[in-house]
């Protein structure tokens, strides 16, 4: 592991010239980037200079390539790297770092959905990075837990929960919330890239399980909007647009595409229910934004979901492709609105208990100004 080398004065610095490694740009619309622009900014307003070093998004095989040329600036004080960029630093983090190296870790991605012999390629290879840097920032308990047992060693390391509180903390009134839960309608958000990870197929499967276990004549009095990007995983987004042409649900589901802002906001409050059941969320700030507006999640019991929701009160945990579960609980919350009603309450608890980002930004900073000194 490469040794920080010339650090300053034991003296803590007022301002730092930070390095903030990623793939693309800063603006790309997705929990991860959200946390990390959030960063950049609060440390830009406390004086702070910091870069973006943007390495361009291709395949896992390509970003191995930039090991090859690709090499850490050598005029800062610290280096920030979102470890998503990890296959593309071995050897910049192999060789003595010209000052320390940080990595902000949103989850692994051995931790990921997939085959066992992709998921042990990518082990071996995050282990080595893991043990390239010198300390970390961690979105969750759960995130830590897991880079230290690959990684079998500890670093210094700090756990700042990310960014939730974007839109404010009254973002929608408790009359508001009663009136919503007596709609016809059960209206549930589905918020995130349409990607396998993020569980998609799950959600249309319970939707359709839930409308064929209704009555002869019956409709359907589930909504789902599917809100984000369709460009990630384009298969796979074609996919489920092909699901809800093929199985009869084109008139309860709806792809708006990615929405931020107002229409986001308006998403949010038209929505009764968050349901993202991924199968693994580094944290999940979608789950905590959600419970700002009222909204139950629901999300599952593989990674840090369980330090957002707790089961049957502001929400509900579901193993990983369990859409038989996930069916039995839409139906409920659409004909006991009295349950619903108790768990959107609930979820706006949930989320003003939650840390503000400028507390967690301000340990981050504190603990980066311990890195150099």
């Amino acid at each position: 592991m490469g040794g920080v080398q010339g650090r300053t004065s034991k003296v803590k610095r007022l301002s730092m010239k930070i390095g903030l490694v990623i793939y693309g740009s800063l603006d790309t619309v997705s929990g991860g980037y959200l946390y990390d622009r959030k960063l950049a900014e609060y440390l830009r307003a406390q004086g702070d200079v910091v870069e973006i070093i943007s390495l361009p998004w291709r395949n896992y095989a390509s970003h191995l390539m930039d090991n090859l040329h690709f090499r850490l600036p050598r005029d800062l004080d610290l280096i920030i790297e979102d470890e998503l960029n990890h296959p593309s630093l071995l050897f910049a983090n192999r060789e003595p770092h010209p000052c320390p190296v940080i990595s902000l870790v949103h989850h692994l991605r051995c931790s990921e959905l997939r085959p066992k012999w992709q998921n042990d390629l990518y082990r071996v290879v995050e282990k080595k990075y893991l043990q390239s840097v010198d300390g970390f920032v961690f979105n969750s308990r759960t995130t830590e837990s897991v880079v230290n047992s690959l990684a079998e060693m500890s670093k210094p390391s700090v756990v700042a929960y990310p960014p939730t509180d974007r839109f404010g903390d009254e973002v929608i009134s408790e009359q508001e919330i009663r009136e919503r839960a007596k709609s016809d309608k059960l209206r549930i958000l589905f918020l995130g890239n349409v990607i396998y990870r993020k569980g998609l197929h799950t959600l249309l499967k319970a939707v359709k399980g839930a409308a064929l276990s209704l009555s002869k004549g019956q409709r359907s009095n589930v909504i789902v909007d599917v809100v984000g990007g369709l460009a990630a995983e384009p298969r796979y987004a074609y996919e489920m647009e092909r699901y809800v042409l093929t199985h009869g649900l084109s008139s309860s589901v709806t792809f708006h595409g990615a929405l931020n802002n107002e229409p986001l906001v308006e998403m949010y409050k038209q929505a009764h229910v968050m349901v993202v059941p991924s199968s693994h969320e580094g944290f999940g700030i979608v789950y905590l934004e959600g419970m700002g507006f009222g909204l139950p999640a629901i999300g599952t019991t593989a990674g840090a979901a369980g330090e957002v929701i707790t089961h049957g009160e502001d929400g509900y945990l579901i193993k990983r492709d369990d859409d038989v579960t996930l069916a039995e609980i839409i139906g409920e919350l659409a004909t006991d609105r009295e349950k619903l009603l108790r768990s959107s309450l609930n979820a706006v608890k949930r989320y003003k208990s939650q840390p503000r980002w400028e507390e967690t930004a301000r340990e981050i900073r504190a603990f980066l100004c311990r890195m150099i000194t």
